[in-house]
């Protein structure tokens, strides 16, 4: 499948680096060795390194590399080249806490150790034996990393072989982590924390109520978590609710969001109940008519642990899925070619994703067409009902599609809504894998599908997603550190080793200043996004008709009469007549929400397209794609040199540049005007700007050195099987009909 040479592209090396194998190597006498040491970041301590290591490239068997230093930290796993580049490059789009040889400690996923040519998955029995010959590093950012260590002494290999498996590997105390060493302080230039919803306040969850419309009531009692450990401190539940202390809040509706039509979303945790445990029953009996009074006497349940697969099963099936993108060498990779796809398919993940959005979207129709209050429950709440209600939002709400509503949302329903970041990401290395799901992750898979059908309707971008899925990962964040509100307030206060002082404070992910520049931060913008124009008050709008929604109960039943009393009675029995009614589960048949799902997206489809409306995805079997940013940015042999989305989004920022130009051109000529530039979005002044010294390449901006000899070439055949044509990077290579990659 691979040719190399004929018909392709000369080979190439890049003049600052050495490149040799491991024969050369051990022709050599005395290899140099410069002491070397990483920029440490405040409060980073170095544990242990080794010198000289072998750094293995992606080339046919791995058997070139590079000389360098291999550290472990308290914070990561760094690798120093003992090779200075000739001409220093500035990289636009850098990450400041640590770099493409850098791999933080929670980042690590799986440690390999080839003895004697035989590749053994490392644990901690294995670390006590002979150290191996080599060491394969797989990351959660699907990053892999190659180690020799046969040229450095066997004290030293030992030692950083030990640490880094200890370190990486061993359960750990959660005071270990490297967030409560860490004390970086927030850039000047940080301002996207306090523009984000925290909804840590009752303030916050006012104000939401106050957006939304929301005819609920706010909890404040579990304040200092008297009601429930598992329940966030604030938290809305429906108005007729009374006793919150029965059953420590299992069962409890938790209210997501409102429909203006004065229908609403909730959440609850709906522990499995049994026959014998009948005043349960009537607890979880009283929690829905207490929705149902909401709105029209109306709800409709669904139990996500039924109808969705369980945590167990979306671990198993990632864990399937990722493999395909963890390569360790180019060989691998195109003898893995023939059945790719097919694979892919069999493990299950796209279908997961598929199942998720298709889920949401029926949530959608009970709240849009039904005017119906939903009601999903799975028996903790906080798993796949924070997947389902975000999806939800997002697709109702256009405020949820905007950057900093988005990151609001994150907080409202994953955060402040207590899902078990710790547990599911693994963070501290536990080996009960009952607990492990990367439900996180798959959210933000289901997130880039709707930005990828609808990308003008998002203000952020699919780099944003990438960026924020790597984010889990860095143990610097409180973000993704924690189980529940409780436990967060518990270990703050307890692990603080400035006590006296307060309780520790850690920076939050949105604070993108700890990670990136301004200039770094622009690539996180949709240069497609539309907004939404805001009229002139002065000009009258023209009247829309507003879209008629199909009622099971009669509109005027519920308006406010003209007399006081009058139709009192009568609207009285119409309700109770049909509450009964009204009290459903809409997975009656196993056919019925699919087919029904069905006409309410082609109806959807059929009307005008309102980027700031509703959004449905589409869920055909083509439609759902792989997130080919995520899983294919590490792999140079899919590199489009000059192509991909990065070609389309340099011209499409080049474009709007000059509009934006001309539009200021043209509202400086009226003062009345140029008075209003400043009440535009921060994010239009935001502009990309990309490095036109050199051709940027698919994998942009995420590309990295990469340290290759040759450039391998592939049909165009089978390149377009790979899903990675382009009209840009093909037009080169017609005569010769070969792709060549970087």
């Amino acid at each position: 499948m691979l040719s190399l040479g004929s018909g392709g592209a000369k080979s190439t090396k890049p003049s600052f680096v050495s490149y040799v194998t491991p024969e050369e190597i051990k022709s050599e006498k005395d290899p140099p060795k410069q002491e070397k040491h990483p920029d440490l970041l405040p409060g980073e301590v170095e544990f242990c390194s080794a010198n000289p290591i072998l750094k293995y490239t992606q080339d046919d068997l791995s058997q070139r590399g590079v000389f360098g230093t291999l550290f472990c930290t308290n914070f990561r796993v760094t690798f120093i080249s003992d090779e200075k580049p000739q001409e220093k490059t500035d990289k636009t789009f850098k990450n400041k806490l640590y770099g493409e040889n850098d791999i933080p400690l929670m980042c690590v996923d799986h440690i390999y150790g080839v003895y004697d040519e035989k590749r053994k998955l490392i644990t901690g029995g294995l670390v006590k034996n002979k150290y191996p010959s080599k060491m394969i590093i797989h990351c959660k950012d699907l990053r892999v990393f190659q180690f020799s260590l046969t040229f450095s002494k066997e004290e030293d290999a030992k030692k950083i072989f030990q640490g880094i498996a200890h370190h990486c590997l061993e359960e750990k105390s959660l005071k270990c982590v490297f967030a409560f060493s860490y004390m970086g302080t927030p850039s000047p230039e940080m301002q996207w924390k306090q523009e984000t919803v925290m909804f840590d306040s009752p303030e916050d969850w006012t104000q939401e109520m106050k957006r939304t419309k929301a005819n609920c009531r706010l909890v404040t009692e579990n304040e200092n978590f008297e009601l429930s450990q598992r329940l966030p401190k604030y938290f809305v539940i429906p108005l007729t609710i009374g006793d919150l202390f029965s059953y420590q809040g299992k069962g409890l509706p938790i209210w997501c969001w409102s429909h203006y039509s004065g229908c609403a979303l909730f959440k609850a945790s709906f522990p499995p109940v049994t026959q014998e445990d009948g005043d349960f029953q009537k607890h979880l009996d009283t929690m829905i008519n207490a929705v149902a009074h909401n709105h029209l006497y109306s709800v409709k349940t669904e139990d996500l642990s039924e109808s969705l697969p369980n945590i167990q099963d979306i671990q198993q099936s990632y864990n399937k899925f990722k493999q395909f993108f963890l390569i360790e060498n180019s060989t691998d990779f195109w003898l893995s070619d023939v059945k790719w796809f097919s694979s892919l398919e069999s493990s299950g993940w796209l279908d997961i994703i598929r199942q998720c959005l298709q889920k949401a979207v029926e949530v959608v129709e009970c709240l849009e067409k039904d005017n119906t209050n939903v009601l999903i429950t799975e028996e903790e709440g906080t798993d796949l009902c924070c997947v389902i209600s975000s999806l939800a939002q997002i697709m109702l709400d256009p405020y949820y599609r905007t950057l900093m509503g988005f990151q609001s949302l994150v907080q409202k329903e994953w955060v402040a809504g207590c899902h078990a970041f710790l547990d599911r990401c693994n963070h501290l290395h536990q080996k009960d894998k009952e607990y492990h799901s990367p439900v996180f992750l798959l959210f933000l898979e289901c997130v880039w599908q709707l930005v990828h059908q609808h990308s003008p309707a998002f203000q952020f971008s699919e780099t944003y997603l990438t960026v924020l899925s790597d984010s889990v990962h860095v143990p610097v964040f409180s973000t993704f550190l924690f189980n529940s509100s409780h436990h967060r307030e518990s270990v703050m206060k307890a692990e603080s080793p400035l006590a006296q002082s307060g309780p520790l404070s850690c920076p939050t992910v949105w604070d993108w200043s700890v990670q990136f520049d301004s200039k770094a931060q622009n690539f996180f913008f949709n240069p497609l996004y539309l907004e939404k124009v805001k009229h002139d008050r002065a000009v009258r709008k023209p009247h829309k008709p507003k879209h008629q929604r199909n009622l099971s109960l009669p509109s005027t039943a519920f308006k406010t009469p003209p007399k006081k009393g009058f139709f009192k009675d009568e609207t009285d029995s119409l309700k109770k007549m049909l509450r009964v009614k009204r009290l459903s589960r809409w997975r009656g048949s196993p056919d019925a929400p699919a087919a029904t799902t069905r006409e309410f997206f082609e109806s959807w489809q059929h009307r005008p397209l309102d980027y700031h409306g509703l959004l449905l995805p589409c869920l055909d079997g083509p439609a759902v794609h792989i997130w080919m940013q995520r899983y294919l940015r590490w792999i140079p042999e899919v590199y489009i040199l000059g192509g991909g989305s990065v070609a389309v989004m340099t011209k499409l920022m080049e474009l709007l540049s000059q509009v934006q130009d001309l539009k200021r051109v043209l509202e400086q000529r009226d003062s009345s005007q140029a008075a209003k530039l400043d009440h535009r979005p921060y994010f239009q002044h935001r502009l990309l700007s990309f490095d036109s010294s050199g051709r940027l390449s698919s994998s942009f901006p995420f590309a990295y050195t990469c340290y290759r000899s040759f450039k391998p070439i592939i049909p165009t055949g089978l390149m377009q099987s790979l899903m990675v044509t382009d009209s840009l990077a093909s037009q080169e290579d017609e005569a010769s009909s070969v792709v060549s990659f970087v």
